[in-house]
């Protein structure tokens, strides 16, 4: 990497609070919301510091702060002269990686617009993406591109190397095919200068898929994700430049993104990525070595570590049980667990986000009485993404609760009902402008005074706290008018031994859940064989009922159960795909449907 030959000026904090916005805005950590500034502010205050690393794939592949930012320069530079310009789509196709992100800078640098899409989403989906926002080039990895690689007139780079690739010889495929080295062309700062953005232009569009089946493309600005960001730098943690992160979800997700990658860089924090799917084999070893003060989860993996590890100790008959149920000595057993599960994660955690879908009541309660450092956010694509959240300082924390509103925010309930439970709807600097090509949708989405509609079902306290109850579309109605959260008694049913997951639908005028029990755990603690468990399995799912039914009210009381033989279906942010449930044996149409949408 060379220097640029007019060292720029480190911008400092003192320089920031000089500046005053015409919105009253008060920045943190850039001179400005767009990426160009975000781009400036960190290469000039942390330069020779790492920003990236991957694990252990050698200190030689380091990136530091300036490389980043000259690389992203470069590339911004070969896009421009390839006919790439303000207002063009180029959409990222690949898992999390340095130059996934290199890739997203040069990118918005020049006013062009990132479309980021999830690596999970299957071929026929990709290609909807591609061909609806009408991207004009496709930085795409090696690993994903044979998805892609039926798209005509569009421009292909290997986002493995940063390649622009022209064209795939005969003899060669994608992964060893010539091409031209973005990071390599000659850095044109009059060129990227002239396109520079504003803070009010499209940044990214990122197309969803939820758990109701609709794909949409949600456009956000800079000002968008960067004040999110900003934002957020110093009230929910105290983060040190130097502080090491690990990033395991992808960074085409906005919470990830902003959060895990964008609020870091701009506190000069060293982030490593972990290279492969975060399976217990890769993510030990990486916890140990890596030894993060920062890492960023979706509830599963946190749900997954507490009913593996903890909950048999907490709900067995051993020595350390019966002292959790004593009153006084419950607190030193958990601080205890809490003592050990921080050294799994390194010793150094000061900040375990969570978001992405709900955590279990029960999870929570624990990390809380623990003391470990969770902090839980609520938010979505649509408000890039922070709506709510608590810090990992135990004065922000209050189990059943996301956290207060974001400063920002004018956040309001809609139709609340008699127990002042409502639609969240919200207004502020970081909501979307809007979803792509879609007045249909944009009608629906926000209220005639400018509120977004989150579908969202929440309760705000005297203190400003948020507490989700549900979605407005899952909420049923019990047979008096009642309203009955499914998530609710999910996680009831979710905290029963042996239980993996569930779904609670309406059916036949009441209430079926469907629950996917581990039958392998079963088999293994109740000392039989498997097909003995599978015939158990359908007896303790009825107990199951009758056990949870105890604990609800009688209009929510459940009255089916079904076992789930098969996991249940998921988005990339691992909530369950509701919309395609319940599905019974011999619906042929359902089938067929679920194919469709699985490609």
């Amino acid at each position: 990497m060379k220097k640029d030959k007019k060292e720029k000026k480190t911008i400092t904090k003192k320089m920031i609070r000089k500046k005053k916005r015409p919105d009253g805005l008060r920045m943190k950590t850039v001179l400005g919301y767009t990426f160009t500034d975000f781009m400036d502010a960190i290469s000039t205050r942390y330069g020779s510091r790492t920003c990236y690393r991957v694990f252990r794939a050698g200190d030689e592949n380091n990136l530091t702060y300036s490389q980043l930012v000259w690389n992203a320069k470069a590339s911004a530079s070969y896009l421009i002269s390839i006919g790439i310009g303000k207002g063009d789509k180029v959409a990222i196709i690949g898992e999390s990686c340095p130059e996934w992100m290199t890739m997203y800078l040069a990118i918005v640098s020049i006013g062009a617009i990132a479309v980021p899409v999830l690596p999970d989403f299957p071929s026929r989906d990709m290609l909807s993406i591609l061909s609806e926002s009408g991207a004009k080039a496709v930085c795409v990895n090696i690993k994903q591109q044979p998805k892609v690689e039926s798209m005509s007139g569009v421009t292909f780079i290997r986002m493995d190397d940063l390649m622009h690739i022209p064209e795939i010889p005969e003899g060669h495929s994608f992964k060893d095919a010539p091409g031209y080295p973005l990071r390599n062309h000659k850095i044109d700062e009059r060129a990227i200068e002239s396109l520079k953005p504003e803070e009010d232009d499209i940044a990214s569009i990122i197309f969803t898929s939820g758990t109701t089946g609709a794909s949409k493309g949600v456009v956000l600005t800079h000002k968008n994700i960067l004040r999110c960001a900003d934002l957020a730098t110093d009230i929910y943690v105290h983060l040190k430049p130097g502080y090491k992160a690990l990033s395991i979800l992808p960074m085409s997700h906005v919470y990830e993104f902003t959060i895990g990658h964008v609020l870091t860089l701009m506190c000069g924090l060293d982030i490593t990525f972990l290279g492969k799917p975060p399976a217990v084999s890769i993510l030990l070893p990486a916890l140990s070595e890596v030894r993060p003060h920062v890492m960023l989860s979706v509830p599963l993996l946190i749900e997954k570590v507490y009913k593996a590890a903890v909950a048999p100790v907490l709900n067995g008959d051993g020595k350390i049980a019966k002292m959790a149920k004593n009153r006084l000595l419950r607190p030193i057993v958990y601080r205890t667990i809490g003592a050990r599960l921080m050294k799994t994660f390194g010793h150094r955690l000061k900040f375990f986000g969570i978001g992405g879908a709900p955590l279990d009541p029960e999870v929570e309660k624990f990390l809380y009485d623990a003391h470990f450092p969770y902090a839980i956010g609520y938010g979505l694509t649509e408000t890039a993404p922070l709506v709510a959240a608590c810090g990992s300082f135990r004065k922000q924390q209050k189990p059943g609760f996301i956290g207060k509103i974001v400063e920002d925010d004018d956040v309001i309930l809609l139709d609340k009902n008699s127990e002042d439970v409502g639609e969240i709807a919200v207004k502020g600097p970081n909501v979307m402008n809007g979803y792509y090509n879609r007045p249909d949708l944009n009608d629906e989405a926000f209220t005639a005074d400018g509120y977004f509609r989150t579908g969202d079902l929440g309760y705000i306290d005297r203190k400003n706290r948020l507490a989700i109850r549900g979605r407005v579309k899952t909420m049923i109605l019990g047979p008096g008018g009642e309203n009955i959260y499914p998530e609710t008694i999910e996680g009831l049913i979710n905290n029963q031994d042996f239980v993996e997951e569930s779904l609670v639908v309406p059916e036949n005028g009441g209430l079926l859940a469907l629950i996917k029990i581990d039958v392998n755990l079963m088999a293994d603690k109740m000392k039989i064989s498997l097909q003995e468990a599978q015939k158990e399995a359908e007896k303790y799912v009825a107990r199951i009922r009758k056990d949870v039914n105890s604990q609800l009210s009688s209009f929510s009381k459940i009255s089916e159960v079904q076992l789930q033989d098969k996991p249940f279906e998921r988005t990339p942010t691992q909530k369950i795909k509701r919309f395609l449930y319940p599905k019974k044996k011999g619906d042929k149409a359902r089938e067929s449907d679920t194919e469709e949408k699985k490609d």
